[in-house]
């Protein structure tokens, strides 16, 4: 899998949480636009739409407006998990579970569990190991990319100030 740490915007946040834009068509749009991935939440399909939501659809989205996209898609519900699979969307569904596999196969780890090449961890500021991780998930990504470098051939991060 490349040779470059994955950075990955958390539900469209970048520089902190930011509770009324995230998991929202503009908030993850402005977060591709600086270059990151973008890990949202799908709670419904409606057999026409997606919609985005944590616990409870907040807007709708077309299938077309996933395709394409730098996205990490978390199912929050087997049907919509169904058709984002059938769709071929990068996507995965887990709820406390320490691991789980995407549908491109990286590891997806939850918060604070250990992890190596091939996994992503989420919210690496509650993680000490973080960096021998291949990508990262947070609310607060612009500070891990403008902070710290990989050097994929001493396998280590270095701080770019």
């Amino acid at each position: 899998m490349g040779s470059t740490v994955i950075y990955i915007s958390h539900r469209g946040n970048t520089n902190g949480k930011n509770l009324e834009r995230e998991n929202t068509k503009s908030y993850i749009d402005e977060a591709i636009e600086k270059g990151f991935d973008v890990e949202i939440d799908i709670c419904k399909w409606d057999g026409k739409n997606f919609y985005l939501g944590h616990d409870e659809p907040q807007e709708a989205v077309s299938p077309s407006w996933l395709e394409g996209r730098p996205l990490w898609i978390h199912a929050k519900d087997h049907v919509a998990f169904h058709e984002l699979i059938s769709r071929n969307l990068h996507c995965f569904w887990h709820n406390t579970d320490r691991y789980t596999l995407t549908s491109n196969g990286w590891i997806w780890a939850y918060p604070g569990e250990p992890g190596g090449k091939n996994a992503i961890t989420v919210f690496p500021e509650n993680n000490p190991d973080w960096k021998k991780f291949s990508g990262i998930c947070s609310d607060e990504i612009e500070k891990y990319k403008n902070e710290y470098k990989f050097d994929w051939k001493n396998s280590h991060y270095s701080n770019s100030k």
